[in-house]
């Protein structure tokens, strides 16, 4: 753990944190109250605060190893890429911008509620993909690699196809629009990403 907060200290503390605050949420249902995004709330600008704290607890254990496994897998690489501040700025502006379109789309539905950390942990993974396009990348539990730069296609296919017509509760606008949050916010704080992304092929 020392050496991950050496090379990658802020990723480090949004992992821990991230952890810490859903295994809280799991013995204190109150915090699922004050932490969880309701999108009919926040659009009539109360508890505008759970854009940020929504991204800090998850439904359930499932829920939390996943997002977390992939935190881990792409997380402290890319700040090492990006950079320290980089990354932070990346994940937090991420975290909002993935949940205001549900905000939008969810404004009239006082049932709706969101949570999880997705959003933000989508945009770091296409934030990666663009350093690192042409690395192997996989479906958990299928062991066939395919190059970053398909993957990330058709992760976007999918998370648009399931949005119009999947029923599983899961909130795929999140992970949509928090991939294309990643790749916008990643070309703005380094430019000649694009660059080397292409130099890459």
């Amino acid at each position: 753990m020392i050496e991950y907060l050496q090379y990658a200290p802020v990723a480090s503390i949004i992992f821990v944190l991230t952890l810490a605050t859903s295994l809280w949420a799991f013995s204190n249902h109150n915090i699922y109250g004050n932490f969880i995004l309701n999108p009919y709330n926040v659009s009539r600008g109360h508890k505008v605060y759970t854009v940020l704290t929504s991204g800090l607890i998850h439904k359930d254990w499932n829920h939390l190893f996943f997002n977390m496994l992939s935190y881990y897998f792409f997380a402290f690489q890319l700040e090492v890429y990006l950079g320290h501040w980089q990354f932070g700025a990346l994940y937090i502006v991420s975290l909002i911008l993935s949940d205001l379109p549900t905000i939008q789309k969810h404004k009239n539905d006082i049932w709706y509620n969101s949570l999880g950390a997705s959003g933000a942990i989508s945009a770091v993974i296409f934030s990666f993909i663009l350093f690192q396009p042409t690395a192997g990348m996989s479906i958990l539990f299928i062991p066939i690699a395919i190059p970053a730069w398909i993957f990330g296609i058709l992760y976007l296919v999918y998370c648009h196809f399931a949005s119009k017509h999947a029923r599983d509760n899961i909130n795929h606008d999140a992970h949509f629009f928090g991939a294309i949050s990643g790749i916008i916010i990643t070309v703005i704080l380094n430019h000649n990403v694009l660059n080397e992304f292409f130099r890459k092929f």
